[in-house]
């Protein structure tokens, strides 16, 4: 894939990779085992220009394209997917719903100290009943005297908790047509009197992705502080969930890639009977079938980028992209951890984290039940 890119992807995602082999890969095993979300690993991360890639810069953004912001995710997720996972939620769930939807007040307002990393946004769906099931929201927002009075929780929500996050566009019931649920999406600081956030601890993965529970008590924001119109919550989830799922499939490349890299290495030099494990045919093999799903993933994932930015339907292709990408990001990881043998159960070693982080590919942006629901939907 690297031979069709123009010579400017190929030095970014060099820029990127020296990045993350500098300032990601030497902390990533000490920060998985504390928990910790980095603070100043996220401020690094807005000085590399890594929040804001897509957005003009009239609001602080890189004024990059898509393909770039998924390499940057994709290399970064070949290091350590938590911070992957924090710029992946930051880009397509928090900041492009406010420049896809928002007013230009809201734009201004809120896009330049998000771009920068300096602040960072939540996107708030999943409930304790809400998730798969996108109109099982019962959180719920009411217009009094030109506020919207919001009450109600939200879970698993990533970048929500930390020092530096600000707030949350959160879906809600604005009221019933014939006995249906309006949602609509509403932007929601933080200093809001009544906004309480708790951190979500003792994960199997992404140890050091702030993930928390929020609580909303009576919170009070400006009728205007509405995303898009009123009743169009649905519609800006679904938008905002295509686009999330091209930078899920981006972590699932990039860490099927890391996967690979590893096996690669550790099978030259390990040595049993006598010759290296890559003289084994059956590690031979193993390795060639690694090599082969990642250029298939890889051409998969771009191709889907670039209907996006052509602005063409690509619903079908990203719930594709994501749901290929999680699977051998499994498989890879996998296998991976097959041919490390015992030494890939120690925390020391990367492809342990690896082989965790994995497991929620095939559940966030949409389970891989629910995306082959959708590509039946598309193909039947």
């Amino acid at each position: 894939m690297n031979e069709l890119l123009d010579s400017r992807y190929i030095k970014y995602r060099q820029e990127v990779r020296e990045f993350a082999e500098i300032h990601v890969k030497p902390v990533a095993i000490v920060q998985d085992e504390k928990e910790e979300f980095p603070v100043d690993l996220a401020l690094k991360m807005g000085e590399a220009g890594l929040f804001g890639i897509t957005v003009p810069a009239k609001y602080g953004g890189q004024g990059l394209d898509y393909i770039s912001y998924i390499i940057a995710v994709e290399e970064l997720a070949r290091v350590d997917s938590s911070p992957a996972a924090t710029i992946a939620a930051h880009n397509s769930l928090g900041i492009n719903p406010i420049y896809t939807f928002g007013t230009e007040e809201q734009r201004l307002k809120y896009l330049p100290g998000l771009c920068t990393g300096e602040k960072l946004w939540a996107f708030g769906l999943t409930e304790d009943n809400a998730g798969s099931d996108a109109k099982g929201v019962e959180t719920e927002a009411k217009l009094e005297n030109g506020e919207w009075v919001i009450n109600g929780t939200k879970m698993f929500i990533t970048n929500s908790c930390s020092s530096i996050a600000t707030g949350i566009t959160a879906q809600a019931i604005t009221g019933y047509n014939d006995g249906k649920k309006e949602l609509s999406a509403i932007l929601l600081d933080r200093s809001v009197p009544g906004y309480t956030t708790t951190p979500i601890k003792g994960k199997l993965m992404w140890r050091a992705v702030d993930n928390g529970k929020l609580n909303f008590e009576n919170c009070r924001v400006p009728e205007s502080n509405i995303l898009g119109k009123r009743g169009e919550g649905m519609k800006i989830m679904l938008s905002t969930l295509d686009g999330g799922r091209l930078s899920i499939a981006a972590i699932g490349l990039g860490l099927a890639q890391g996967a690979f890299e590893m096996a690669s290495a550790y099978a030259q030099k390990r040595r049993q009977f006598g010759k290296p494990l890559i003289e084994f045919q059956t590690t031979s093999f193993k390795l060639a079938e690694m090599a082969m799903k990642i250029e298939l993933a890889r051409n998969t994932l771009y191709h889907t980028c670039r209907l996006k930015e052509a602005g063409l339907p690509y619903g079908k292709q990203a719930a594709m992209s994501k749901l290929y990408c999680s699977d051998i990001a499994r498989e890879i990881a996998g296998e991976s951890l097959q041919i490390h043998g015992g030494f890939g159960f120690l925390r020391e070693n990367h492809i342990e984290r690896f082989y965790r982080d994995q497991r929620l590919l095939s559940i966030g942006e949409g389970t891989s039940e629910i995306l082959k629901m959708v590509i039946a939907r598309y193909v039947l």
